[in-house]
């Protein structure tokens, strides 16, 4: 069946490439978002790897799955895009005043991933060697541990360790040999494991569980009031707050606390709130009422990590041009 199908997408049926390429297209977006980290250009390099894959089609002789030869077109891409890419976290660095920081980390390219989008990947699309589950490798640490690596590595640890492909596959899709992609792996779980928190993401609440409606319920309350109290009572003792690209993080309920009130006071008004979700997690969609009408515009999106019936991570993302893949609102009235 697929044989007749891939003769007739060849003599140029697009209808017949679709039916061939749709099944992988959201498993391919994703792959390709955790390499480069962002969703935008996630979504342009997967219509590069169609247009790419329709071109070349005379090209795929069977020797791998059609999978695997889409996989080897979407890594390539993303690697040469990395290459080719002149934005440089540093040039998003927005904030200068800030409360003194728990630490400073490296400037990291990162925008969050909808959920909606992982609507229709298959349960069962990691192979028997994959070494994480899909809901961690989704995940905002992992995904921040990802784009701390080289390129060339984190692209063989995403396709070894979370796709589960064989080291000869990999090889065959970078045109290098398997003892280079097995070093390549090598170095990157040692870097990589270093980064990724001891506590796995099972400490979380199942999604729209009671639990986790009840902790984000409550920090939204929370939020919504503007009472950054009542916000650091739902942190654990080791909480972080994180803003990619922004070097600043704060580690605990005092730092955070005080970080969220300097931001209160500079901002002058208080955020309305959005429910969506990003990366599987819970996350808000934060918008700043005008001064000067009554409308909200988008401010960023802010998305939780739980831990049990406490909060054990908050990302912000400063860049509202995400709001889209997310079908959020233009603005708020």
């Amino acid at each position: 069946m697929i044989e007749q199908t891939l003769a007739r997408a060849r003599a140029g049926d697009e209808d017949a490439f679709r039916e061939l390429t749709d099944p992988y297209r959201r498993e391919l977006q994703l792959h390709v978002y955790r390499i480069v980290g962002s969703t935008q250009d996630a979504e342009d390099l997967l219509q590069e790897t169609l247009l790419a894959a329709w071109r070349g089609l005379e090209q795929f002789q069977g020797r791998a799955s059609l999978r695997a030869w889409l996989y080897r077109i979407a890594t390539n891409r993303s690697l040469d895009a990395l290459r080719a890419s002149r934005r440089r976290p540093e040039d998003l660095l927005r904030l200068t005043e800030v409360p003194a920081p728990t630490r400073r980390s490296e400037p990291i390219w990162l925008e969050p991933y909808p959920d909606v989008l992982l609507d229709g990947i298959p349960d069962d699309a990691p192979g028997p060697e994959a070494r994480y589950e899909a809901k961690e490798s989704v995940g905002l640490a992992f995904i921040v541990g990802l784009q701390h690596l080289p390129a060339q590595q984190r692209a063989v640890l995403v396709l070894r360790d979370v796709l589960g492909f064989r080291a000869a596959e990999v090889a065959a899709m970078l045109e290098t040999t398997k003892p280079s992609v097995n070093s390549l792996l090598q170095r990157a779980r040692a870097a990589f494991d270093s980064r990724l928190p001891a506590a796995g993401r099972e400490r979380a609440p199942l999604p729209d569980s009671k639990a986790e409606r009840d902790v984000v319920g409550s920090f939204a309350d929370a939020f919504d009031a503007g009472d950054i109290d009542a916000v650091v009572a739902l942190l654990t003792d080791d909480a972080w707050l994180t803003m990619p690209p922004e070097p600043f993080e704060y580690q605990g309920p005092t730092a955070i606390g005080a970080f969220l009130r300097d931001r209160d006071v500079k901002r002058g008004a208080l955020l309305r709130l959005v429910p969506t979700r990003a990366n599987g997690q819970p996350a808000f969609a934060c918008y700043l009422p005008s001064a000067h009408d009554e409308i909200a515009r988008p401010y960023g999106l802010v998305a939780l990590t739980l831990a049990g019936d406490r909060i054990s991570a908050i990302t912000w993302f400063a860049d509202s041009s995400v709001f889209p893949h997310f079908g959020l609102p233009r603005v708020l009235r």
